[in-house]
């Protein structure tokens, strides 16, 4: 038998960035690219936004802010308990998929693992139904509603317990230029269904290595948090592409993904604050430099230069005027500062109708 294929460090980032529509835009559908994607990160509502203008030609914000108030796309709590953007066909499909990841973060590290046991939780959890389904409700109305019904418990660490529920967040927060209380229902309310309770874990792993192949068993739980992927992945190795990175370790990856050439050049591009290409991987070092171990700082976004993060920027606005800024990680040549800016001036007349953004690069940003 052939030794499996090694894959530089280079070819994993072009693999990634061909995949993530990151080496080129593509012209296809906005909820196309986000169930092709699986989800995207959207805690900050700006977030799918700008991800999709990075990777859609001729992307227009309003065919997204459309579809989330059509409901044909939802933002709601899904991969790493986390909130996520997804079309209305995934909400009801990977719920159920990434439920035991979501228990883990629920019951494990939120603050309702103090109070869990104080209350009957068959009993809270259809409460918390109710109150829900009788009209949207931000987590302090829920609180608040805990409170009275149960006034000796501990409400505001009973108030997690909301994300445990196949919940998701109402428009019009998340609409394109538009905001909103971070109100909740739930998914049956919203849209008329509950999570699909036969879909297919092999079927989520799959997608998981079109999008961000190859990949190990523990970088595809990084991402999803959902336990015991290795077992899924041993059952699909026949079906699997095998690797192996320049350490040695097995890879797995789907047979029709491409590998493209290592030597590609990939054209500067800038990603919201949080986006799953940087942590769709345990091993981030495809796509992430060393020496910079927090990435971004809270309300810093990202900008890759040559497929790896090169610096971060932020828009900063004001009723009087507006500026894009961006801290390099490195020393940027000439020609690469002059891209970022070229692309920077795109993304400002994306993100803003002011028509006299100043493009600002300034000093090094900290890399520890």
């Amino acid at each position: 038998m052939a030794s499996p294929r090694v894959l530089t460090k280079r070819g994993l980032n072009r693999a990634l960035l061909e995949r993530q529509l990151l080496l080129r835009r593509r012209r296809l559908p906005a909820l196309k690219a986000v169930e092709r994607l699986v989800a995207l990160q959207s805690q900050v509502p700006r977030d799918p936004y700008v991800a999709l203008w990075s990777r859609v030609e001729l992307f227009r914000a309003e065919t997204l802010s459309d579809a989330l108030e059509e409901r044909r796309a939802v933002r709601m709590t899904l991969l790493r308990g986390t909130l996520h953007l997804v079309t209305a066909r995934d909400a009801i499909g990977l719920r159920a998929l990434v439920q035991p990841g979501i228990d883990g973060v629920i019951y494990g590290s939120s603050p309702l693992r103090k109070a869990v046991g104080s209350v009957d939780m068959d009993e809270l959890f259809a409460a918390l139904r109710g109150w829900l389904e009788e009209r949207p409700r931000t987590r302090a109305e829920l609180v608040k509603e805990i409170a009275t019904r149960w006034p000796d418990a501990d409400a505001d660490s009973l108030g997690y317990a909301m994300y445990a529920l196949p919940t998701l967040q109402v428009t019009p927060r998340g609409l394109w230029r538009r905001s909103g209380r971070s109100a909740f229902t739930t998914m049956e309310a919203w849209l008329g269904a509950l999570p699909d309770p036969a879909a297919d874990v092999e079927t989520l792993v799959l997608r998981y290595l079109a999008a961000f192949g190859p990949a190990t068993p523990a970088d595809a739980q990084y991402w999803s948090n959902v336990p015991g992927l290795g077992e899924v992945f041993e059952r699909l190795r026949p079906r699997l592409r095998i690797v192996r990175d320049e350490d040695g370790r097995e890879l797995f990856d789907d047979l029709r993904a491409p590998l493209p050439d290592p030597d590609l050049p990939a054209p500067v591009r800038f990603l919201p604050e949080y986006d799953n290409v940087v942590i769709g991987h345990k091993d981030r070092t495809r796509i992430v430099p060393d020496g910079i171990p927090r990435w971004t700082d809270v309300g810093w976004g990202s900008v890759l230069v040559d497929g790896t993060g090169a610096a971060r920027w932020r828009l900063v606005e004001t009723k009087q005027d507006a500026t894009l800024r961006i801290e390099p990680f490195r020393r940027l040549s000439r020609e690469e500062r002059a891209e970022v800016r070229e692309e920077a001036a795109r993304l400002a007349a994306f993100l803003t109708p002011n028509p006299d953004v100043r493009i600002e690069v300034r000093a090094r940003a900290a890399t520890t």
